[in-house]
């Protein structure tokens, strides 16, 4: 058969079964508040307000404010969160789709979260989408059924005798840090209240010091019936604080003994690091109310806590505090803005004062913005902190000429081996050395300038400890019979020399001494544990190990160690090395970005903490040049002399933390034209005033170096990205964001195809 109406021939009983076309099934909307206003989960900042759907009468009951559904946009189905029920909708009839499902019944974004989210969006530029993205994790359906078995909720007086023992503790410590800082009972009374309130909170030297300040406060909010949060920079601080926490009584979140397999505990680790279904267990725990103390690194600013509560960070100025996707949140931020929400305490943890620590304390009234507002200074009191210290001497040129040495200009001179070798008698000695870079910088030994070619005077670089000759970066010709340009001085050193290269120095001056190297470089990593016995330990910033006392040398590997007894707690906090040598201090004359001299100072306190104190002998050299407030800062122990300083030198040239800055960048067109619309080249932010001055609202454009590969250099857009700062009031600073937000958004609306973003309160500004 042949024609239009022919059909395929086929065997009786295989011929394919006509299918009879169903009726899709009748939708019924729900009778009270049918619509729902739904976040997306998008990242186009142009999308980033709510969508409405309807919702179906049998999913009235789950589908409430803060689940989370999946939905269809366009031709796709995306996941999203229910933000608001109301009862109309200014979208036509016909434009209105319904809620494809509910993914899950519970609530993972409570009503104070959604307000907490909704503002931190705002004060940095971003939409709700990018911070849910950031703030809850992926579902896992089997976390999900297992909380359903959780019925009782986390509260400090279910164990009596638990809630005795954690007065007694924080009792005892109170008393001891009431002879130590100033303002403690202020603070104590204020984690007690529903106020908000801001503390800077200065913590005194010594190993573990500030592990033992955090958990007090964190474990004096829960007796007060508040939650606990505190961001730490890495997981080293982190599993320093559950150690700490642990010997004070508390219980880790982990599997109970239930036979239903559930989990249980007093406090929870949260972080993006973690795995997937451990993170999301730790995350709807909290959710919950079952856990009411978190702690962990950035993302635990965003952990959905309840009521009022203690927000603490640790070294709010390190880099790690300031995430790395849109919209670029710091953690200080947003826990000053959801303090300020909850009406809780706010503490910022530090060796360092930040500049806008030492601006929030000046008694000098200011004006605030979401992010930041006045705070009180705890610090320790003048005796306590010149007994709990170590002595701390400056070695630079001036001094070693004083004292005689003979071996002035020599890394390490006559008078630092002489207490090194001491210090050896005792215990370890830690030598601190600059992070490494991909490449040394060799200087004149004697000016200590930039060491550069005779022939083309490009950057020389290479290595001089085994024989090598350096050579040119720009013409690859060798040094050979060079002179510095500027004292005639023919001799070399390196500016930044790496710890293998210190190891193989000091062989020849510390003979029969074992040599422990830790730096994230070495294929060994970094080393978290050494025992309590004469050795010498090069360490880069932040590789420090600790010092374990040789009956408790059996720390596992993640840099924590067994023993909840209190002699144990005692044993780790003097086990601390008998002498710190800072190597190559005037490295920090060369380091580059605005915060170079916090960053090093902080970098220096923190070697210097796991130093004994001057009243056991404890001595921490700083050898080399460098600036007069850094060292005068370590050695009296006051980061307030340095913070004062950059807050002076930060008023004159109209930089954070006096103004509110926002970093712009991309193709050069695309910056410019943002820069028109927000009112920065011809408009009320064209100008700031600063001490009675104007001065322009933007420092730049300036070039970004294009990638060194020549594939991403070919790139289309690579070869003309530039890089601007905008100044603004910091009464300004919010409207700022909301500006910079409504200009990307229709940048990126109109589909234009050249790159734009822009960071609020950056740390780098150029």
């Amino acid at each position: 058969m042949v024609g239009s109406n022919a059909e395929q021939l086929a065997l009786d009983g295989l011929a394919p079964r006509k299918r009879r076309k169903r009726a899709p099934a009748e939708r019924v909307p729900a009778e009270r508040n049918p619509i729902a206003q739904v976040i997306l989960d998008v990242q186009a900042t142009q999308l980033g307000s709510t969508f409405d759907y309807l919702v179906q009468s049998k999913d009235d009951e789950a589908a409430q404010p803060g689940v989370r559904v999946r939905v269809r946009f366009g031709h796709q189905l995306l996941f999203g969160f229910i933000w608001k029920r109301v009862a109309s909708s200014s979208a036509p009839p016909s434009a209105l789709r319904y809620i494809e499902r509910v993914v899950s019944p519970q609530v993972a974004v409570s009503e104070q979260n959604r307000a907490d989210i909704t503002d931190i969006a705002n004060a940095y530029g971003g939409t709700r989408a990018n911070i849910l993205r950031m703030a809850v994790p992926p579902r896992v359906a089997r976390v999900d059924v297992e909380q359903q078995l959780v019925t009782g909720r986390f509260a400090i007086g279910v164990s009596e005798a638990l809630k005795q023992h954690l007065q007694t503790w924080c009792d005892e410590r109170y008393a001891t840090l009431e002879r130590s800082y100033d303002h403690m009972g202020q603070l104590r009374a204020s984690i007690a209240s529903h106020a908000s309130s801001g503390y800077v909170w200065n913590v005194l030297p010594g190993v573990l010091r500030w592990a033992y300040d955090a958990a007090w406060a964190l474990i004096e909010a829960l007796l007060v019936g508040k939650a606990g949060i505190m961001v730490l920079p890495d997981m080293r601080h982190v599993l320093d604080l559950v150690e700490v926490l642990q010997n004070a009584g508390l219980r880790r979140f982990a599997p109970s003994k239930a036979a239903h397999g559930s989990w249980d505990g007093d406090f929870a680790v949260l972080g993006a690091a973690l795995p997937p279904e451990e993170r999301y267990r730790a995350f709807q725990a909290v959710a919950s109310g079952q856990i009411r103390c978190v702690i962990g690194t950035r993302a635990v600013m965003y952990a959905p806590v309840e009521g009022s509560a203690v927000f603490a960070i640790m070294d709010d100025n390190a880099y790690q505090n300031a995430d790395g996707f849109m919209p670029y949140a710091h953690a200080r931020g947003v826990l000053r803005l959801r303090a300020r929400n909850h009406r809780g305490t706010f503490i910022d943890f530090s060796a360092v004062r930040s500049p806008i620590s030492q601006w929030e304390i000046q008694d000098e009234s200011h004006a605030a913005n979401s992010v930041c507002g006045t705070s009180i200074n705890v610090r320790g009191l003048r005796t306590v902190t010149q007994e709990q210290s170590p002595w701390i001497r400056w070695l630079n040129r001036e001094e070693l000429a004083r004292l005689a040495d003979p071996a002035i200009g020599a890394r390490v001179p006559h008078t630092a081996v002489a207490v090194i070798l001491r210090a050896l008698k005792l215990g370890p000695v830690l030598l601190s050395i600059p992070r490494e870079s991909s490449h040394e910088v060799l200087c004149c030994s004697a000016c200590h300038r930039q060491a550069r070619c005779n022939r083309c005077t490009g950057p020389l670089m290479g290595t001089i400890h085994d024989g090598r000759v350096p050579h040119c970066l720009w013409c690859g010709a060798a040094a050979v019979d060079w002179s510095c340009a500027n004292c005639g001085n023919e001799s070399m050193r390196v500016l930044r020399v790496g710890a293998q290269g210190t190891a193989a120095e000091l062989k020849g001056l510390f003979r029969h001494v074992p040599i422990v190297v830790s730096t994230p470089q070495q294929p060994r990593g970094v080393v978290t544990d050494i025992v309590d016995k004469p050795q010498i330990v090069i360490a880069t910033p932040g590789a420090e190990p600790r010092v374990r006392p040789v009956g408790n040398s059996g720390g596992n590997s993640n840099g924590s160690s067994v023993g909840n007894s209190a002699e144990a707690s005692r044993m780790r906090e003097q086990s601390s090395y008998q002498a710190v040598a800072i190597l190559d201090a005037w490295a920090s004359l060369y380091a580059f970005g605005v915060d170079a001299r916090i960053d090093t100072l902080t970098d220096w306190m923190h070697a210097s903490s796991l130093c004994l104190p001057r009243t056991q002998g404890g001595q921490v050299m700083l050898i080399g040049e460098t600036d007069p407030a850094l060292a005068q800062s370590l050695m009296l122990w006051d980061s307030g002399v340095l913070a004062k300083q950059e807050l002076k030198d930060r008023a004159a040239t109209a930089l954070p933390p006096v103004v509110a800055a926002a970093c712009i960048w991309g193709n050069r067109d695309a910056v410019m034209n943002t820069m028109n619309e927000i009112g920065v080249l011809r408009g009320d932010y064209a100008a700031v005033e600063i001490n009675g001055e104007e001065v322009p609202g933007f420092l730049g454009p300036v070039p970004i170096a294009p990638p060194r590969n020549i594939a991403a250099r070919q790139l289309e857009g690579t070869h003309d990205r530039v890089r601007a700062i905008v100044r603004v009031r910091v009464q300004a600073r919010d409207e700022l964001a909301l500006r910079l937000r409504a200009s990307v958004a229709k940048h990126m609306a109109t589909r234009n195809p050249k790159e734009l973003h822009f960071k609020m309160d950056p740390k780098d500004l150029m």
